[in-house]
């Protein structure tokens, strides 16, 4: 029996990676959206990812066993909780060996699902190859469509159809490339069981979670080069000097060699901390999430510059946790409600203007978030749209 109560429609496999980040509760969360979103509307779920023996690390961080690493008891322990434990398998070693289900059980549900999910093209081997229908979902819009049209990668490769978070792609004024490519738009889900409106807590920090870099490089397309967060941050580095109203807290991913950045923070009064600390777990993001007054959300310079209408899947679980988000403007405002609740800004000025807006009537601006949440990002509508839109049911 599935979580709605009635017996499941077919399974739908999503591919991406959790082990290979362990103690990344956000990141864990995107992928955990859909699986959970999926499951409410009947579905059974399998997860695939994979791991190698040399990403793997025991807790003292020595090199060790796939089935022995942090990194697959992670995934392990997850899964469990979410009541997802026989719904996973790790292709370890290149599939020589699987974790989980084991590999002919993954194959025969592959064979049978409506569609795989896979996660910027995360899977690439015989069992994607298997699936009947490979939809890639574009969750870094810019990247991908650049590589490929530079001729550095084409992630896009054997898959059927393909969806991104871009809500501009191949709309007028998005520089985001189409690749010729027909592109499915949707907002990320959340599974609003699992994020319960919180009580207000003006008196937390504004905060964020997030890398100071990113996983990928620059990109250099068009006579342009596309940057990364840290080349919009600086901008805004000023900000908790500019509006004393709030207190500003980063758990964010910074290199120590960057000192000068570092330096920067810490001079403009950022609170900084660790965010395997802060939030090691799915739990443990949510409640980072929860003891905060609000997010301060700064984008990577690619989403803003390519006004691709990226939104942050971490803005997501603030608006429905009850905490206004105050986001720097992708484009997104032509498909989503900014005003109460969710507020945007593209200048030093505006963000100034946006800390006070939150905090001069924060009950108000609380309540609109969670409004925001259901109103938009409900896994249950966003999924249904999305099946809707690839034409299953």
């Amino acid at each position: 029996m599935s979580a709605a109560g009635h017996h499941a429609r077919g399974t739908i496999v999503v591919a991406g990676s959790v082990a290979q980040r362990p103690g990344h509760g956000g990141h864990t969360w995107v992928f955990l959206q859909y699986l959970l979103g999926f499951r409410r509307l009947g579905w059974d779920v399998l997860l695939l990812d994979r791991l190698e023996p040399e990403m793997c690390r025991d807790a003292g961080g020595r090199p060790c066993a796939v089935r022995d690493s942090v990194n697959f008891r992670y995934l392990a322990a997850v899964m469990e909780r979410f009541g997802l434990a026989d719904s996973f398998a790790v292709a370890c070693d290149g599939g020589a060996e699987y974790l989980g289900l084991q590999q002919r059980q993954v194959l025969e549900r592959v064979r049978r699902c409506p569609f795989l999910l896979n996660v910027m093209g995360f899977l690439n081997d015989d069992v994607a190859a298997a699936a009947p229908r490979r939809v890639f979902l574009d969750i870094d819009p810019g990247f991908p469509q650049m590589w490929r049209e530079l001729g550095q990668a084409d992630l896009f490769r054997g898959h059927d159809d393909f969806v991104t978070i871009g809500l501009n792609v191949g709309r007028e004024g998005c520089v985001i490339p189409t690749c010729g490519l027909e592109w499915v738009t949707t907002v990320q889900p959340v599974v609003l069981e699992h994020w319960p409106a919180r009580e207000p807590h003006r008196r937390g920090p504004m905060t964020s979670v997030c890398t100071w870099r990113g996983d990928w490089g620059s990109v250099e397309f068009g006579g342009r080069t596309y940057g990364l967060r840290v080349h919009e941050f600086r901008k805004f580095v000023a900000l908790p000097r500019l509006a004393p109203r709030a207190r500003f807290e980063l758990a964010v991913d910074i290199h120590a060699n960057e000192a000068k950045d570092v330096a920067l923070l810490d001079d403009n009064g950022w609170n900084r901390v660790d965010p395997t600390a802060a939030a090691d777990s799915p739990e443990g993001y949510a409640r980072f999430i929860a003891r905060s007054s609000a997010e301060f959300m700064v984008a990577k310079n690619l989403y803003v510059e390519t006004r691709g209408g990226w939104f942050s899947d971490r803005s997501i679980c603030y608006l429905a946790s009850g905490r206004p988000v105050l986001a720097q403007d992708t484009g997104f405002r032509t498909v989503l409600p900014a005003g109460e609740g969710l507020l945007t800004f593209s200048t030093p000025d505006e963000a100034r203007a946006g800390v006070e807006e939150i905090f001069g009537d924060y009950a108000r601006q609380a309540r609109a978030a969670r409004a925001v949440a259901e109103e938009n990002f409900d896994s249950d509508r966003v999924l249904r749209r999305l099946l809707d839109r690839l034409g299953v049911n």
